[in-house]
């Protein structure tokens, strides 16, 4: 499978992806049709669906320019975002997988940005939308600290060779947090090198993989020692909660 980032707007990524051997492609998360429609010319590629992890206008805003440069293309969102995702075609529930030119995408119902947050797993990759980000996670716009820690936590149990790519490019400030959180994790320090070198270069810091981020992630290392330490709290829940607050007021 090739995975392709699409950068959009000011730091949202959208994504092409396309089975081995193979030119049709399936765009996640397309925030504005323009680029999109440049990586699809630029790799030769046919776009036949479209699929959204959540309602925000970032991640659905070309939605309906590409269905008219293209056709009526399906567009899958979660069952509770109808009517809040543009021309929104499919109706997804966890448990019944998505499969399209050649891919089967497994849904992972995770709310908490958004109650209708869905995460696609896709062979050995995991497209996250705003659930969970290189070292941190969205904000809670729609859900209680229970409901996101489940999430984070049912993406934290998957393979941990798992590949993530998530939305948006934060990683770096991200990093910069769970620092502040673990002085003493050398893991976070590495990644947070990597990251800033990469960015240097112009390249995205997506594509790592639910080991790194169970090794560098505040919001999946809640029950570490030296995260509670900092943040105490007499649940799992309320420690996320306190390292979310914590995220918030981080500048």
């Amino acid at each position: 499978m090739r995975i392709l980032p699409v950068p959009c707007l000011s730091d949202n990524y959208a994504y092409l992806a396309a089975a081995d051997g193979r030119r049709e492609a399936i765009v996640i998360d397309p925030s504005e049709a323009d680029p999109v429609v440049a990586a699809l010319e630029r790799e030769q590629l046919r776009l036949v669906a479209i699929i959204n992890t959540h309602h925000h206008l970032d991640h659905v805003g070309g939605n309906e320019a590409l269905r008219q440069r293209y056709g009526d293309l399906p567009v899958y969102a979660h069952a509770s975002d109808v009517g809040r995702v543009p021309a929104q075609t499919e109706r997804v529930e966890e448990g019944t997988p998505v499969e399209v030119a050649g891919l089967t995408f497994r849904p992972l119902h995770v709310p908490g940005h958004t109650m209708g947050a869905v995460s696609y797993c896709v062979e050995d990759a995991v497209f996250t939308g705003d659930t969970l980000f290189i070292g941190g996670c969205g904000r809670m716009f729609e859900g209680t600290p229970e409901v996101m820690h489940a999430s984070l936590s049912k993406l934290g149990a998957l393979p941990v060779h798992t590949r993530v790519f998530c939305g948006h490019e934060y990683t770096v400030n991200n990093l910069r947090f769970a620092e502040t959180v673990e002085p003493e994790n050398e893991a976070v320090r590495r990644k947070l090198a990597a990251a800033r070198a990469a960015r240097e270069r112009g390249e995205p810091t997506v594509g790592s993989t639910i080991a790194e981020e169970l090794a560098t992630n505040p919001f999946l290392r809640c029950g570490e020692a030296s995260v509670r330490a900092r943040f105490p709290g007499p649940t799992l829940p309320d420690v996320f909660a306190a390292v979310r607050r914590a995220k918030d007021d981080y500048r």
